[in-house]
């Protein structure tokens, strides 16, 4: 059997496009906000859209362990994009509030944003990212399926 270099895979493409549309949009981001990685702004939008939404959960949205997340938000804080206070309702939660600078910014991100997704999107149908979609959901789910059995599979070894 002829393993396939990983250049020669679809996971090597969908990550090399990922990649270049962060650099892209990252370029017309610091263009507008130059003290602003793409990463802070999906924080700042992420926030805005799920302002009741716990520090961990944002940092698994942003795909973000709770280390990088910490010092993302410890930098955004220091830039004064945001604010931490001790949660009274659960004392060993931060609210993380979105400050009137970053608001201000997402207001500047929101143009960029759509323009960076339009122009990534270029001569291809509604229909094609429609399909393309309805794949990538289906690699993820696979993906999940199996880490799942394998997790499973795991526990029963350890168990025997």
């Amino acid at each position: 059997m002829h393993l396939k270099s990983p250049a020669e895979t679809i996971f090597y493409t969908i990550e090399s496009t990922i990649k270049e549309y962060r650099k892209a949009s990252q370029k017309n981001l610091s263009i507008e906000v130059d003290d602003m990685t793409i990463d802070q702004g999906m924080i700042l939008a992420f926030l805005e859209k799920y302002p009741e939404k716990t520090q961990k959960e944002i940092a698994a949205m942003a795909f973000k362990d709770n280390a990088s997340m910490t010092r993302m938000l410890d930098l955004m804080e220091k830039k004064k994009y945001l604010k931490r206070s001790i949660n009274q309702e659960n004392r060993r939660r931060y609210k993380i509030e979105i400050t009137a600078k970053g608001k201000q910014v997402l207001k500047t991100l929101s143009p960029i944003i759509t323009e960076n997704r339009e122009n990534a999107l270029y001569g291809i149908s509604e229909e094609e990212v429609i399909h393309l979609e309805t794949i990538l959901k289906k690699i993820k789910s696979n993906c999940t399926i199996q880490a799942s059995f394998a997790n499973h599979q795991i526990k029963k070894n350890e168990t025997h």
